[in-house]
């Protein structure tokens, strides 16, 4: 498929991540640090989606009926979760290897996720729509971060949920995410990101209003070293998420 019209894929960072393909699944390899943030996405996106839309009345399966787009999905990480409660997901990766690597996992756990080599412009083209659009840890991927984020509100069905996550622009965050994860305790290769592209909080929010979109809740992701694990904070000043809604007609879930 031809990606070459697409305005916000970085193709630089595409070959980056597709060289690492093979270890989507390693929980010790080069995406440690999103298996670690997972557990606080996942609590995230359950409030959002049950404050927007409620939650189902099968406790094993929360989004039952949800039709729920995964952008830039990588290996699946965050799909099969959102898959196992019962949401109808759809993963897309500009990243062959990436979609190869989701496709085989999904098989071997016997998950029905649909996976697809494509962009988020290439889904507006298709006239695509969904009850939540996510797109975790890509922003600070994209060329354009506004034309990324106009797509993924065409996406958005009206009074439906955008959820995002990215890395906040601050001293701070230079110092734990690239110095730290990158040069000393070396959980992503070197390179992974450039400290630039990461977005204030203030200005994800801008690009999400100029798209139309509602900004709801805003909160930080912490790492409490001993537990080894992140915790939703109100600290912003690393990992943050954002959730935002469509106006418009909602759906009944």
């Amino acid at each position: 498929m031809n990606k070459a019209h697409s305005s916000t894929v970085d193709s630089n960072e595409i070959r980056a991540f597709e060289a690492l393909s093979h270890e989507w699944w390693q929980l010790h390899g080069s995406f440690k640090p999103l298996h670690l943030l997972n557990p606080a996405r996942l609590e995230f996106v359950w409030k959002q989606i049950a404050e927007v839309y409620g939650l189902s009345d099968n406790p094993l399966k929360p989004y039952l009926g949800l039709q729920i787009l995964d952008v830039g999905c990588g290996g699946g990480i965050l799909s099969e979760p959102l898959a196992r409660c019962g949401a109808h997901v759809t993963g897309i990766d500009a990243g062959e290897k990436a979609i190869t690597a989701a496709q085989q996992h999904a098989e071997n756990q016997r998950l029905t996720i649909n996976y697809h080599q494509t962009t988020a412009e290439e889904c507006v083209e298709r006239g695509e729509a969904y009850d939540v659009v996510i797109a975790m840890e890509i922003v600070e991927h994209v060329a354009n971060v506004q034309d990324f984020i106009n797509s993924l509100a065409k996406l958005t069905k009206p009074g439906g949920l955008m959820i995002l996550s990215t890395i906040n622009r601050t001293f701070k965050s230079y110092g734990v995410a690239i110095l730290g994860a990158e040069y000393l305790l070396r959980l992503l290769p070197r390179g992974t990101h450039d400290w630039h592209r990461f977005l204030m909080p203030s200005e994800l929010a801008r690009y999400c209003r100029h798209a139309n979109m509602e900004i709801m809740d805003i909160q930080g992701m912490r790492f409490h070293f001993w537990q080894k694990e992140f915790l939703l904070s109100k600290d912003l000043s690393i990992n943050y998420l954002l959730s935002a809604k469509k106006s418009g007609i909602l759906k009944e879930a």
